[in-house]
């Protein structure tokens, strides 16, 4: 079972509870499902020249560079279809460089959309992400999944066949 909370986790809560409890248990998704190929290869063919996935503790930042002499960390995603996902993840990272005594701002980065969407650690960001991670931490506790709940990201989830068996 997963012992510390990561930036995937923070995730997978604002998409599906199900889905924490399962990865937490490390119970892993289907690696050849093509939506998750198709963000590895944007997030690799996308901002060459940037420093890219930079690990810390809980998870991997995706692209890192200073502007106007201050620290940017990005996060890639395909789509702007998950956003609150991808804010609170990129919240997460973050909140983890500001313990660590490293200030940051962030950007959610879309190649495909051409998008840049600013992301900055709040005081209210704060308490939505320790909120988050709470409740994150009673899931993985559970002796078993959360029921399956419905949404709009079933359909193209590499979970799926745990939950539609």
């Amino acid at each position: 079972m997963v012992k510390n909370i990561t930036g995937t986790l923070i995730w997978y809560y604002y998409i599906c509870k199900r889905e924490v409890w399962l990865m937490s248990h490390e119970i892993n998704p289907f690696e050849d499902n093509a939506f998750l190929e198709l963000g590895r290869i944007i997030s690799g063919e996308s901002y060459s020249r940037e420093k890219k996935e930079i690990p810390i503790e809980g998870g991997k930042i995706d692209l890192i560079k200073k502007r106007d002499g201050s620290l940017v960390i990005g996060e890639i995603k395909k789509s702007s279809k998950y956003l609150e996902p991808a804010t609170m993840q990129l919240l997460f990272y973050l909140w983890k460089l500001k313990r660590l005594g490293v200030e940051a701002t962030g950007e959610l980065l879309i190649p495909k959309e051409k998008k840049r969407i600013p992301v900055n650690l709040t005081p209210d960001a704060i308490e939505k992400l320790e909120n988050a991670i709470q409740n994150i931490k009673e899931i993985i506790k559970r002796d078993t999944p959360p029921p399956v709940v419905k949404t709009r990201f079933c359909r193209r989830c590499a979970y799926y066949e745990f939950c539609n068996a």
